[in-house]
């Protein structure tokens, strides 16, 4: 069978097949006293467990996203339109006056991000009721004749013929904004063309976590210790930390991934950082200078109905950042956003639904729940991650009636040894969804 090694941090020696009786520890009668700190070490996994467990059956686990295009039926002109008089029926001319048709664009991919290049929108169709900005400033309307054709035209545009639902002279500068505002048919016309959103595939990766109580002998589980007397419960709790402990940081911090092609498949699950990072959104924010003025415009496109997104987020922030939003001195957040007006913002102080203190900052977009979690420190003790709690998923792995979600096997030691080693072991991962709801705020 193979050897069995286990390291003791108390490193005295190593015993043959476990751990002997550790004579600094015994009680040679002296009095018993031990103190215990036992902190808040892990917010985001406490979080997962409570409100957002959902086990999955297979180790790599798929999942579809649902985006509704009808948040953002806006547009914007591919190009100018000079200056013409329009009666009731007239058709919108594009800028060289040799054909019919107009070109439109969207500024905004299909996760609702805003972006500099430029996409299709898929959504005009026949029928439609579009309003669109001209250079005074006036909102102009015109009825969509013709589903717009969508191979003709440049990468990322459509051509669309609209014809003016009113009487004037005007004219429509490139990038004239524009939105979708309804539809108008007549008595008796026929049906109208379809559109529809696609569903989007994603997948994540179920982890295998094991941590192992140190194998004790049996000499060693018969013996009382002074502080507390059963030494192997102690170092029972000890490693249940230890192993949630894991579970947090690889939902932070880890990198999916998963190498299918060895005999034993190793995967890796996604961390709500990293995942961010690379499919949502960054901010980057200053100590020195980002009061309520360049919070609120991060918020403002956080927050965006667009996006999906919901009205309250739970942010993981580290401690100097928690630091820095409670501090009221010169160059504070607090300074920065509410020192000149009491009405900017609203930065309080609330005992959180599961004994965690929380700082709620309240934006005229959205509400932002701060949990101070100690894991941010090193390279990331300038971030926090605001989560939008609906669309991140705990998934243990779970079926046909076997269970691999936080479970513990016991003497998992060689037959013939007088002694006992246990195992705490979890199979799960995490699911992030709808990225673009999620995001990670750099501060420097």
């Amino acid at each position: 069978m193979a050897s069995q090694t286990d390291i003791n941090s108390i490193a005295a020696g190593i015993a043959p097949q476990g751990e002997s009786i550790n004579s600094n520890r015994r009680l040679f009668n002296f009095g018993e006293r031990v103190a215990e700190l036992a902190p808040q070490q892990s917010p985001f996994f406490v979080y997962l467990s409570k409100v957002a467990k959902k086990p999955t059956d297979d180790p790599v686990f798929k999942f579809m996203e649902q985006r509704h295009q009808w948040q953002r039926r806006n547009f914007n002109l591919g190009e100018a339109v000079d200056s013409a008089a329009y009666t009731a029926g007239t058709t919108l001319i594009d800028g060289d006056s040799s054909t019919d048709e107009v070109k439109i664009y969207v500024n905004y991919d299909r996760h609702g991000n805003i972006q500099s290049a430029e996409y299709k929108p898929e959504f005009l169709v026949a029928g439609q009721i579009v309003a669109i900005e001209d250079t005074t400033g006036s909102v102009r309307r015109f009825r969509v004749n013709a589903t717009p054709s969508v191979g003709t035209s440049g990468a990322g545009q459509v051509q669309a013929v609209l014809k003016a639902e009113f009487a004037a002279t005007c004219a429509f500068a490139d990038d004239a904004k524009g939105a979708v505002i309804g539809s108008a048919w007549g008595e008796g016309d026929v049906d109208p063309d379809g559109w529809r959103d696609e569903m989007y595939d994603r997948e994540g990766f179920c982890q295998i976590f094991k941590t192992a109580i140190p194998m004790f002998s049996g000499t060693a589980l018969a013996t009382r210790y002074r502080g507390k007397a059963d030494e192997y419960k102690r170092v029972w709790q000890e490693k249940l930390m230890e192993h949630k402990m894991d579970l947090e940081q690889a939902m932070l911090f880890g990198v999916g991934s998963a190498d299918e092609s060895t005999a034993a498949p190793m995967r890796y699950s996604w961390g709500i950082i990293p995942y961010t990072e690379s499919h949502g959104k960054v901010y980057n924010m200053a100590y020195a200078s980002s009061g309520y003025d360049a919070f609120l415009d991060a918020m403002e496109d956080y927050f965006a109905p667009e996006s999906g997104n919901s009205g309250n987020k739970l942010v993981l922030a580290s401690r100097k950042v928690i630091s820095y939003l409670n501090k009221l001195g010169g160059g504070s957040f607090l300074n920065n956003s509410v020192g000149a007006s009491q009405y900017n913002l609203d930065v309080q102080n609330i005992k959180g639904a599961f004994g965690h203190q929380v700082t709620q900052v309240n934006t005229i977009f959205g509400n932002l729940h701060f949990v101070a979690d100690p894991l941010l420190r090193g390279p990331w003790e300038n971030h926090c991650v605001a989560v939008d709690m609906a669309n991140v998923a705990y998934r243990p792995l779970k079926g046909n009636g076997v269970s691999r979600d936080t479970h513990i096997i016991t003497n998992v030691q060689n037959n013939n040894v007088d002694g006992r080693k246990d195992m705490v072991m979890t199979e799960a991962g995490l699911e992030v969804s709808l990225p673009e709801t999620h995001a990670v705020l750099k501060w420097s």
